[in-house]
């Protein structure tokens, strides 16, 4: 396995759209593996999709089970997958890796269901809500050409600097 770069803002391959996976096979797997170590690398990292590694294909893997209170599904491999219905909207904040400086607010349905392969070819339906269906859309959004800048409410109000945060220094000793 092996961490890969994170693709950023304004890198144009961000922008296409993602062609579907055909061949699940070792590669495919392989490729999966290293998208995931490459999403828990990252600090606070929830998912990730392909393109942000610079592989337009539609493959994202999404865990937000490390959330406390959080209902989900522990970790989803999505190939291929498909929004079939999706109920209520809300506002939150969302992050990227391929957008590091900024947050942003962001409508998003506040339940869904879903279709999706998982890395052998399997079909799988799920039902998301809350943080975990926030977070599938957002990374369905990157196989679409899509950030989260695209989605904001208006972006003179709702984007943010993201905050640095320094570790603190060990006081100096005379």
């Amino acid at each position: 396995m092996a961490i890969q770069p994170i693709l950023h803002y304004p890198d144009p391959r961000l922008a296409e759209v993602c062609a579907p996976v055909e061949r699940f096979d070792d590669e495919l797997r392989s490729f999966i593996a290293d998208l995931e170590e490459t999403m828990r690398a990252g600090p606070g990292g929830v998912g990730i999709a392909a393109p942000q590694v610079g592989r337009l294909i539609r493959v994202s893997v999404v865990d937000v089970s490390s959330k406390p209170d959080v209902k989900h599904h522990g970790r989803v491999v999505l190939v291929n997958p498909e929004i079939l219905e999706w109920d209520g909207f809300a506002v939150g904040r969302e992050g990227c890796m391929s957008v590091p400086d900024y947050t942003g607010n962001v409508i998003r349905a506040e339940r869904i269901r879903l279709t999706a392969q998982d890395e052998t070819g399997a079909a799988h339906e799920y039902a998301m809500e809350g943080y975990e269906a926030r977070a599938v859309q957002h990374e369905i959004d990157h196989l679409d050409g899509l950030l989260f800048l695209d989605r904001l409410v208006s972006r003179r109000n709702d984007l943010f600097r993201r905050k640095v945060y320094q570790e603190p220094k060990a006081p100096k000793k005379d």
